[in-house]
């Protein structure tokens, strides 16, 4: 997304929600981190007018694939993944890394509905401060964006 050079996200030109079911599902693991996520997330669906909000809470990052499948079973036309891995001492955070993208990744190739991988994967807390509100943004906001793009797409 535009933030990654740290340019304004411009929601001007960001379709209208108005008429998009949303399923937001958020890890309850890091939950100062996926809260904040969560709020910018939902902040832009608002401002975007969509009404038509589900959010699902699972206790971790991997549980988000199976909370992602119950809404695309559900006739959601987009997903939001929202998460916050950060490194420990042992190779535990590779995994989950892994297995998460990759679950994301399968679902997406099923084509019923796009899911967005909105999980930080950060080294340090403060890292993940920084990308959930604070001075590099809010990846829920980009996550939102790419949400309400991804089900307006036509070809």
């Amino acid at each position: 997304m535009a933030t990654a050079q740290h340019v304004p996200l411009n929601l001007d030109v960001v379709p209208s929600a108005a008429a998009l079911r949303i399923a937001i599902v958020v890890s309850e693991w890091n939950n100062e981190i996926t809260e904040n996520l969560f709020q910018g997330a939902r902040a832009v669906l608002e401002q975007k007018n969509c009404t038509d909000i589900l959010r699902i809470n699972v206790p971790g990052s991997l549980e988000l694939v199976y909370g992602c499948k119950l809404a695309m079973d559900a006739d959601y036309d987009a997903i939001i993944a929202l998460g916050s891995v950060i490194r420990g001492e042992t190779p535990h955070f590779d995994y989950v890394c892994e297995a998460v993208a990759l679950g994301i990744k399968d679902l997406n190739l099923q084509g019923k509905s796009p899911v967005i991988f909105g999980v930080l994967t950060d080294d340090t807390l403060s890292q993940a401060q920084a990308r959930s509100g604070g001075k590099l943004g809010n990846k829920g906001i980009e996550a939102a964006v790419a949400a309400i793009r991804m089900a307006k797409l036509v070809i």
